[in-house]
């Protein structure tokens, strides 16, 4: 097949996080410096977005794999796509078919807060996925929209007494974090039968650009080690409030054929709320790409107190 090459048109979308990226087709081969271009502009700008794309499961796959090796579908995922075991289809009626008709009240009883559905994917593991990549199938004629923020933004936005206190910290992360259901469903024992527990910095150095970056989201960060229950609840409040801010944060509207590429060790997402009470569909397809231990200011490495790395090896108990 030839390779594709493109001349790249790359424009910010909002103040602090996003880039819309017209001009290449993401179904073929891409030529190495439209790769580094499109690297380049993911760094710089914490997600990218395409639209109006052709990909089906292999050629989304094949995308993915120029920027790094995939991982495998999800930690608890144990039944992908045939022949593509990277693929984690996002659809509410397929969780439903899994976990039961009270999933999505389980997951709203979750969404404590405006900011509790924030989360950067997978920081349950050791090594949480370097990036993520979501396409779009059927989306919704409205509604659905997804949101982002910039984590680095976000910590430079502290004071410096605060960043200095942030530097330091390490948390415990881990799946269904701070939620405790009066009795378990098939999910909670999918995840404990599962269980993937790992303490990461709360301040995050890039790998390849050095910015430090927020670390903690309200979807996976369970507390804060070495400080009391109390003193864990109001630092953790006060940085979900911080990286929850608009300034730092863009929405995308989705229409079929839409991609998101996101640098998942610099970002959090929100995924829509607008939706549970309608009658709607919405099917999109995610892949991640493998990442390594995030390390800390201090030169602290991530550390597993459950489970494994992830990797592209499915290890789910069914």
């Amino acid at each position: 097949m030839p390779v594709a090459t493109s001349t790249l048109d790359i424009r910010r979308v909002a103040g602090h996080i996003g880039a819309e990226i017209k001009g290449v087709d993401l179904s073929r081969p891409l030529d190495p410096s439209t790769v580094d271009e499109i690297r380049r502009a993911l760094l710089a700008n914490k997600v990218v977005f395409f639209r109006g794309q052709t990909l089906d499961h292999g050629s989304q796959i094949d995308f993915a794999r120029q920027f790094g090796e995939p991982t495998h579908a999800h930690p608890h995922e144990d039944a992908p796509p045939e022949d593509h075991p990277q693929i984690l289809t996002i659809d509410p009626r397929r969780y439903e078919q899994r976990y039961g008709v009270g999933y999505r009240e389980q997951y709203r009883e979750r969404r404590y807060s405006y900011y509790s559905g924030w989360h950067t994917d997978v920081t349950a593991a050791v090594n949480p996925p370097a990036a993520s990549i979501l396409r779009a199938e059927t989306v919704p004629e409205f509604g659905g929209d997804t949101q982002w923020t910039n984590l680095v933004a976000a910590y430079e936005g502290l004071s410096e007494p605060l960043r200095r206190l942030v530097d330091g910290l390490r948390a415990e992360h881990r799946f269904l974090a701070g939620y405790k259901p009066a009795e378990e469903g098939k999910l909670q024992k999918r995840i404990n039968d599962n269980l993937l527990v790992s303490v990461h910095p709360v301040v995050r150095v890039h790998p390849e650009t050095g910015e430090r970056a927020l670390f903690v989201n309200p979807g996976f960060t369970d507390r804060i080690v070495g400080v009391s229950a109390l003193e864990s609840r109001r630092i953790l409040e006060l940085l979900y409030e911080q990286i929850t801010r608009p300034e730092y944060t863009v929405r995308f509207r989705w229409a079929p054929g839409s991609v998101a590429f996101w640098d998942n060790r610099a970002t959090a997402h929100l995924a829509p709320t607008d939706l549970d009470h309608l009658d709607v569909q919405r099917t999109l397809h995610r892949v991640t790409l493998i990442g390594d231990r995030p390390v800390g200011p201090d030169g602290f490495v991530s550390e597993i107190v459950a489970g494994r790395e992830f990797t592209a090896e499915a290890h789910v108990v069914a």
